[in-house]
């Protein structure tokens, strides 16, 4: 299997340049195997429960965890929204209603073809 992986607007692009050398190569490794395998064990994608289609992609360097939102368009597309270093064990409500609305920009976009 194969997934394309798109990434909507710079917010997680930005995130990624702010991260070490060690962070961005576990992350790039979660990225490749969510691109590649059939099925993504839930310790490197998980649905996020109370959302339409959001997940979050799971990455640790360390002591550092990560959590990247994202959702799929048509199967086999993967878009990737925010992301953020987690540092308590719930996921912030602002960044998941970041990725929310995100998401809904993303196929406001799409719908006029941009």
């Amino acid at each position: 299997m194969s997934r394309k992986i798109l990434f909507y607007g710079d917010y997680f692009l930005n995130f990624y340049k702010k991260q070490a050398e060690k962070s961005k190569v576990k992350i790039d490794y979660v990225m490749n195997l969510i691109a590649n395998v059939d099925r993504v064990p839930d310790k490197f994608l998980k649905h996020i429960e109370g959302t339409e289609g959001l997940y979050e992609i799971r990455a640790q360097a360390g002591k550092n965890i990560f959590r990247i939102f994202c959702f799929f368009d048509e199967n086999k597309l993967l878009i990737v929204l925010n992301a953020f270093q987690k540092k308590t064990e719930k996921t912030p409500k602002d960044e998941i209603a970041l990725a929310e609305r995100l998401k809904r920009k993303y196929f406001i976009d799409k719908s006029k073809g941009e």
